[in-house]
């Protein structure tokens, strides 16, 4: 199944609840929503009270992308505001096996982020632990940034490894994703696509339909 998680960081946060409901409308199970400290990622975004005040506004899963430094510390905290599902950096981990058992201890699904040049092999140790695998396709920290061409070899390579240990783990792609490479990037095994100007900029009821437009063509 193939589903579009509208990333909040590109909206209006003066219509932040409205912009969300109409994502919803439209079809998006899943709402993006990016926690940064401005320390793993020079940005600083928003985090608990924004999302507890946003849980009351959609149903959707709350795919909460911990963009932070030692994400462990908040785990709970985020949980209780609404996650559904935490996605982690590797690279912003020490202990990832810790996190990933402290994100399903806490009642999540537990997903595991990549930036750009970081090697899937990082993860061979707890490929059966993880629900979710994301792969940054920009370098994080900016919305609107153009996707970077070899991470979709890396997604290609993602999926092929986790076939080949009998997987069907979802995989993630976050950066540059739009309705004219969403196509590709199906084509190399991902599922779960994060868009955030692509689908919050202008008509987003109309933005949305495209991406569910293309996911019905290849579900039918």
């Amino acid at each position: 199944m193939y589903i579009l998680a509208p990333s909040v960081l590109a909206a209006d946060f003066g219509k932040l609840g409205e912009a969300v409901q109409e994502t919803e409308k439209g079809g998006a199970r899943y709402i993006h929503l990016d926690v940064m400290d401005g320390a793993f990622v020079p940005s600083i975004s928003f985090g608990m009270p924004v999302l507890s005040s946003l849980r009351g506004y959609t149903k959707q899963v709350f795919d909460v992308h911990m963009m932070v430094e030692d994400p462990g510390r908040y785990i709970e905290d985020i949980k209780k505001a609404g996650a559904d599902l935490i996605t982690v950096h590797q690279e912003a981990c020490i202990h990832l096996d810790r996190v990933i058992n402290q994100i399903k201890a806490a009642g999540c699904k537990a997903g595991v982020a990549l930036n750009p040049a970081t090697p899937i092999s990082t993860l061979e140790c707890v490929l059966d632990q993880v629900d979710l695998i994301l792969i940054m396709t920009v370098n994080p920290g900016f919305g609107g940034q153009k996707f970077i061409p070899y991470t979709l070899e890396k997604v290609r390579a993602l999926r092929g490894l986790l076939q080949e240990r009998g997987l069907d783990t979802d995989i993630e792609v976050d950066g540059g994703v739009t309705p004219d490479n969403v196509r590709a990037l199906m084509d190399a095994g991902a599922n779960v696509f994060v868009a955030g100007s692509a689908v919050f900029k202008n008509d987003i009821g109309e933005n949305v339909k495209r991406f569910m437009d293309i996911f019905k063509e290849r579900e039918s």
